[in-house]
């Protein structure tokens, strides 16, 4: 069986190169091939220029497909792998396309992984972990309302002016800036437009408390149902959202002033300039250190007494190994491929694991890739 990673990005090397380490059979596909063979020369000249096409001729039964390329490539992929009997993996969110094939899939006996990267993926396992930990505590009564927030982010790991640096193209980045979100907040649910209007503050658990700037992102609704949290319980706030340094907004406000303004076409086209500039001024220089802070969250109250709460708080940056965001994207990408393989997923479409055993598993290997990983017990 071979593994089909397509894409080299930044983000995709050190779960690439860990596979290709452990004797996998992998064939990498890049859409520049003097890219990947400077990412990953040295281990494999099992190397070609990715098309569907040449990808298609190459696919057999078993095989995996890895999608590390443009969300908008994930769809067909998954569907090329289950016309020849492959399965699939990315690191990216299941859209509604990709939950369409899970009937397919699971007629067919092949698993499609999705949302097994940083976020969404390492937050999936720390959300079912104190989940199933509240479950199992025993101290819900109908009294009890609930209080979970997910809130993680890349930021530079030398503060600067700016208060962020780029890994990558900012225009996703830039683009996320006009996207709507939904969660709740103080029993109702709360809809905001734009981030700037949603932000608040944070004291993360770290061994040094430090406070970020937050606010939600995406629609976190559906994750109520993921997290298996029950139809019956309570919600007080319910938030998965975005982390940042103290002080993002105020060097931000003229980002924001201005993407307000845009729309349409010429809109887009203004980002796009924007982004170029941003990735001009504030990219990571070679070497630099860059740094991924993430805490999840539950906490239980009876009134205004907190009977229960617990946070993973985890802190990584970027070293000898390389940056902490491209740890934390793709090595869980191959953990999950290595899953696949072992028949660890179920057939249909997924998105990180669940089941208590490999989430403990999964959790064991992320704290080796960060160098703080803590479940925090508030009530001590």
């Amino acid at each position: 069986m071979t593994i089909h990673w397509c894409g080299t990005g930044l983000s995709a090397i050190p779960g690439l190169r860990k596979l290709i380490e452990d004797g996998q059979d992998v064939m990498v596909w890049n859409r520049t091939v003097p890219k990947a063979q400077e990412a990953v020369g040295d281990l494999t000249d099992r190397i070609a220029a990715f098309t569907v096409e040449a990808l298609t001729a190459e696919l057999n039964a078993g095989d995996v497909i890895v999608s590390m390329l443009p969300a908008d490539m994930h769809v067909p992929l998954a569907e090329l792998a289950l016309s020849k009997g492959a399965h699939f993996v990315s690191s990216s969110y299941i859209s509604p396309e990709m939950q369409a094939l899970d009937g397919k899939a699971k007629e067919l006996g092949l698993s499609l992984v999705n949302e097994v990267g940083l976020d969404p993926g390492i937050d999936h396992l720390f959300a079912h972990d104190l989940v199933a930990a509240y479950r199992a505590s025993g101290v819900h009564n109908d009294e009890t309302s609930l209080s979970f927030t997910s809130y993680c982010g890349g930021v530079p790991k030398v503060a600067n002016d700016f208060r962020y640096k780029f890994s990558w193209s900012p225009l996703g980045v830039l683009r996320a800036l006009k996207s709507p979100s939904k969660s709740i907040k103080a029993f109702e649910e709360w809809n905001v437009d734009r981030p700037w209007n949603a932000l608040s503050r944070y004291e993360a658990p770290l061994p040094e408390a430090e406070e970020f700037e937050v606010y939600p992102n995406r629609d976190s609704l559906p994750f109520i149902a993921a997290y298996n949290f029950d139809p019956a319980w309570t919600i007080r706030d319910f938030v998965r959202g975005t982390l940042r340094l103290d002080g993002w907004a105020d060097a931000w406000k003229p980002l924001f002033d201005e993407i307000e303004t845009l729309s349409g076409p010429e809109g887009e086209a203004r980002l796009r300039e924007m982004s170029e500039q941003l990735w001009n001024d504030h990219a990571y220089d070679d070497g630099e250190p860059d740094r991924v802070v993430m805490c999840v969250s539950l906490e239980a109250k009876e009134g205004d007494t907190t009977t229960w709460h617990q946070t993973y708080v985890m802190d990584a940056w970027g070293d000898e190994r390389g940056s902490a965001m491209a740890r934390l994207v793709s090595m869980p990408v191959a953990m999950a491929v290595r899953d696949v393989l072992d028949g660890r997923f179920a057939a249909g479409v997924h998105a990180a694991p669940e089941a208590p055993e490999q989430v403990a598993d999964w959790i064991e290997a992320v704290s080796g890739l960060a160098q703080h990983l803590e479940k925090v017990d508030h009530l001590g």
